[in-house]
């Protein structure tokens, strides 16, 4: 049971179908089909319909999908049957065989290729090159042989003309080790005739792409394809209706590629090993038989004759014989008398005929049959033995013709379908053998189950003495002239009483046979009406010997070793050979042998219409074939006594849920208690049956009713399931957190700590240092501390500035604090302003600054100080300045705590203007070596002065000025702005200026020269 299908797609299997009739079975099988679900259970058996499209039901991702599953926890599939053959065989060294069957077009030659690609898949997943390489020849085979036994018929692109038997061995790891295929009835009469719309088999046709680096040049596509050149060594024409086996077929539209296929083939003979020599000679069986289709006969003489008799000569080219002998062959035939003497005996045009026919069917199928055993060959086990290399297993994959029932059914239709009815009849006993032992295991009572024996049809043909078969080989060794009438006759005469058989003089009122014509068999899967015209040359199969006495003469060995037989001399040849009914009826007998001591798998094909259409279900075509494949009987076989089972453990998986005391888990002493628990509960104990392992269930309504509970109480459990995950997932998420969070919290804590553990570390020894720590590198912080060190670093400085600070003496502070306000107010901004040097202030007062002159200087400042009443100095110094007819001139000034005063240095210091210091904003310095500084006052006359009369070199008063104002102004809380810029804006007496610095080298003092805007001030340059 397909349990991930809804209903919507019918019933995955049909023995849940509520009323099993033919008109139910179809309208599931169709309505499964217009859903793209061309796989469809009974039991274990697959049915499969052609979709004649492509589907998405392949590839790795499906055989993942259905690795190591049970057959009924996947949707039905091939996948699914080829998975338990395996693991049948893998788990209990079983011998286990898929047989595939279904009529032509059904999809049997595809399902065969599916299932060998899915066991290539799965197994030798350590890719040892030995097993890599019978996986790839297995794979391979089937595209040769499909190249050599396969055909365009009305039904079929690519039908299968024989059928094949392969046995794959495996090692007990369950790796492939080798295999043998077995093939059965090639349709060789195709190689002469086929039927309007219908090709010869592909190896005509196939393409070839010649290319100038191989060696060998047969690789060809023989009439259509191939180079100038070699066509024209074989003797051959590109136009394939030019010959008589082909020219029928030449016109026929086929969706084959031949080309592409005839690549594929090339790849696959060189990938199982065939030498060049070996596809050489293969090509060239193929041209014999062209040419030998083309050979004319006339009657001369009373005696036949070859009238084109120059293909004779290139026959025997190619064949590497001589040519007399090939005609010799041809026109004669040579006899053996019972006193040991030969005869030769010439035919007639029409012997000849008849024995180049039978000579071009008996050449390809002895090629057919060399080109398996050569396959064989190259993947057959070698040199094992079960006690070095354990034991070995075998899947067997039976890729055979399904039943067949045409307009004109002969020999071939005959020994197809008794191949059939021996299959139906094993088919039909081994699920019966299955179903009984099963049953016995399981110690469930058997009761009998009526069901049709088709051993009747069988032994109707194969009875030795008295069946078809026996009558027919019978027919071909009398001697004298037995015609097909005589043979109708003969099998009217036995078997007129059979219940299974008929012919139109047993039942003269079946208008649509023919006296001594038709005859008629009802086998189980409907009437079916042969003809009996060449039934004995057939059966016969006759082929002179001098033809297998000339090909084994060929010079060519592999020519040669197709034939052995032909090393007999004439009078040592004289056991009759075997007919092929008899040959045909040993090989099935030995099949079914091998096939009984296997488990079987069933693959059974479906062709839903005759237009090859994926969207047309052909009823009564299906019925036909649903009929013949006798699935209805394989259904009421399988639900005669139980219709479902499943082991308890599986059954209490999918189904526990329906009951409070086995939900979740059961507290039973048994899976068997829990089981009954659950079939009691909702009533259905009547309809069951409790094996030892398994729960058997007697009608589908059961199965379906525990569905139905199951299908109610899903959603009631998931969302039970949904909210118990969505808690667990809640809570695993607040455990998370919770955890996330401490460990963040011990991480910053370790982190914090290890920041401070550094930072102790690195400044525990600064109080030692001469810089007090100046030159340690600050630790990077953790994020959380990055504001904290901003407060540590302003603490550490500060710290650091008190230990230097305790140092200094009274008397500099004074100036350390002037220092300390011009640094504010110039670094970064001037890059020079005489920080490092000792700042006098007063320097007009200093008689190394300005000697000679400190008494007037003195007197004027007494004179001042009394009219003034100052507290202090701040500053005092030369300087040069322009006056009001934009003159420069030499002057002084003296700052105090209270006024800003401009003196006359000439006149002994007097006073010339006094300005407030409540009445300057601010300064404005440039950001060069020059000494120019400008006082901006709130009246806009700004004084314009240039420091003069220093020492030479770094005796650099601008800072020193902008200190004391700074400092000054700062401890009266009034604001002064420092501008530092070049050039400077200012406005002398209400107009504006623009101040200028220019350093010229050969200046020696600095002056003031009037411009267009305002002042340029020429400082001497270095």
């Amino acid at each position: 049971m397909a349990e991930q299908e809804g209903l919507e797609f019918g019933k995955a299997d049909f023995v849940l179908l509520d009323n099993l009739t033919i008109e139910e079975f179809l309208e599931n099988l169709k309505l499964r089909f217009d859903k793209n679900r061309i796989y469809t259970y009974i039991g274990e058996v697959v049915i499969s319909v052609n979709p004649y499209q492509q589907i998405d039901l392949y590839g790795r991702d499906m055989i993942e999908y259905y690795r190591g599953r049970e057959l009924y926890e996947r949707p039905p599939h091939l996948y699914a049957i080829a998975d338990s053959a395996y693991k049948a065989m893998k788990r209990r060294a079983k011998d286990t065989c898929i047989v595939i069957s279904g009529e032509s077009g059904a999809g049997k030659t595809e399902a065969s290729k599916y299932i060998m690609q899915y066991i290539a898949a799965i197994t030798n997943p350590s890719q040892r090159v030995e097993v890599e390489s019978v996986k790839n020849t297995l794979l391979k085979s089937n595209c040769v042989l499909e190249a050599f036994g396969n055909a365009k018929t009305n039904r079929n692109d690519n039908s299968s003309r024989f059928g094949k038997y392969m046995d794959i061995n495996f090692d007990f790891k369950g790796d492939p080790t080798g295999g043998h295929i077995n093939n059965y009835l090639l349709e060789k009469s195709r190689v002469i005739v086929q039927q309007g719309g219908e090709r010869n088999f592909h190896s005509f046709y196939q393409e070839c792409e010649r290319s100038a680096k191989l060696s060998w040049l047969l690789m060809l596509k023989l009439i259509v394809g191939g180079s100038d050149d070699l066509l024209k060594s074989l003797y051959l024409q590109r136009d394939a209706a030019e010959y008589a086996f082909t020219k029928d077929g030449a016109a026929v539209n086929s969706v084959i590629n031949d080309k592409e296929n005839f690549k594929a083939v090339m790849n696959a003979m060189k990938v199982i090993g065939f030498s060049e020599e070996e596809i050489d000679t293969i090509y060239k069986i193929l041209a014999i038989i062209l040419h030998l289709g083309n050979l004319m006969f006339i009657t001369e003489n009373d005696t036949a004759s070859i009238s084109n008799s120059s293909l004779v000569s290139h026959i025997a080219e190619i064949a590497m014989t001589e040519p007399g002998t090939v005609t010799k062959t041809l026109l004669h035939r040579t006899v053996a008398t019972g006193g040991g003497d030969v005869i030769e005996k010439g035919h007639t045009v029409q012997e000849a005929a008849y024995g180049r026919d039978a000579f071009a069917k008996a050449i390809y199928e002895r090629l057919f049959c060399w080109i398996v055993n050569r396959i064989n060959s190259v993947i057959e086990e070698k040199d094992y033995d079960p006690r070095i290399h354990g034991k070995n297993t075998v899947i067997g994959v039976l890729d055979i013709y399904g039943f067949e029932i045409f307009e004109n059914n002969s020999f071939e239709q005959f020994c197809i379908n008794y191949c059939n009815e021996k299959l139906q009849q094993l088919f039909i006993e081994l699920i019966l053998r299955q179903e009984q032992a099963e049953y016995q295991r399981e110690g469930i009572t058997w009761q009998h189950i009526e069901y049709f024996n088709n051993q009747i049809i069988v032994d109707l043909v194969e009875q030795p003495h008295k069946g078809i078969i026996a009558i027919l080989d019978e027919a071909c060794m009398n001697v004298g002239k037995v015609t097909d009438a005589i043979l109708v006759d003969t099998m009217d005469s036995k078997l007129g009483k059979h219940a299974h058989y008929t012919s139109r003089k047993l039942s003269p009122t079946e208008r649509n046979m023919e006296f001594s014509k038709h005859f008629r068999i009802k086998h189980y899967a409907g009437q079916v009406t042969y003809s009996v015209e060449g039934f004995i040359d057939k059966n016969k199969d006759t082929l002179y010997q001098d033809f297998k006495r000339l090909m084994y003469n060929s010079s060519n060995p592999v020519l040669k070793d197709m034939w052995p037989e032909g090393k007999l001399s004439i009078t040592e040849v004289t056991k009759r050979p075997l007919t092929a009914a008899t040959l045909f009826r040993s090989s099935m007998i030995a099949l079914v042998v091998n096939l009984e001591c296997k488990e079987p798998y069933y693959v059974r094909c479906i062709k839903p219409n005759d237009q090859k259409s994926p969207v047309i279900f052909d009823y009564e075509r299906c019925r036909h074939q649903v009929e013949y494949l006798g699935l209805l009987e394989n259904v009421r076989v399988r639900r005669a006594g139980f219709a479902y089972r499943l082991p308890y453990e599986r059954f209490l998986l999918r189904y526990k849920m329906i009951c409070e005391y086995t939900w979740p888990n059961h507290l039973m002493t048994t899976d068997l208690e829990a089981t009954r628990i659950i079939i009691d509960q909702h009533g259905f104990q009547q309809d069951v049956a409790y094996g030892k392992t398994k729960l058997f269930i007697r009608t589908p309504q059961t199965l379906f009713g525990l569905e139905s509970v199951r299908a109610g109480t899903i959603p009631f459990i998931v969302l039970f399931l949904q909210k118990i995950w969505r808690g667990t997932l809640a809570r695993r998420r607040c455990r998370g957190m919770k955890a996330v969070y401490k460990i963040m919290s011990y991480y910053k804590t370790f982190k914090v700590k290890a920041y401070l553990i550094e930072v102790m570390r690195r400044f525990q020894n600064v109080r030692s240092m001469k810089d007090y720590g100046k030159s340690v590198t600050w630790p990077t912080p953790p994020t959380v501390l990055v504001k904290f060190e901003e407060n540590m670093k302003y603490l550490f400085r500060r710290w650091r500035a008190r230990q230097i600070v305790k140092n200094i003496p009274p008397s500099d502070m004074p100036q350390i604090k002037v220092k300390i306000a011009a640094m504010d107010a110039l670094s970064g901004r001037r890059k020079d302003w005489g920080v490092q040097r000792t700042w006098e202030q007063d320097y007009l007062s200093s008689a190394r600054d300005n000697p000679g002159m400190t008494a007037q200087f003195a007197t004027a400042m007494k004179g001042l100080k009394c009219k003034e009443q100052f507290s202090s100095v701040l500053f005092s110094a030369h300087v040069r300045k322009v006056n009001r007819f934009n003159k420069c001139e030499d002057r002084a000034i003296l700052i105090t705590d209270q006024h800003l005063y401009k003196l006359e240095p000439a006149k002994r210091y007097k006073s010339m203007k006094a300005l407030p210091l409540n009445q300057v904003t601010g300064v404005s310095v440039t950001n060069g070596r020059d000494q120019l500084i400008i006082f901006h006052t709130k009246t806009n006359d700004d004084l314009v002065i240039c420091l003069d009369k220093m020492q030479r070199g770094n005796d650099n008063r601008i800072g020193e000025v902008v200190g004391v104002l700074t400092n000054h102004f700062n401890k009266s809380k009034l604001p002064l702005q420092v501008n530092v810029c070049n050039p400077i804006h200012c406005n002398m007496r209400g107009k504006n200026r623009t101040v200028v610095v220019e350093e010229r080298i050969e200046q020696t003092l600095p002056d003031f020269k009037k411009n267009h805007t305002g002042f340029t001030l020429y400082w001497p340059g270095i």
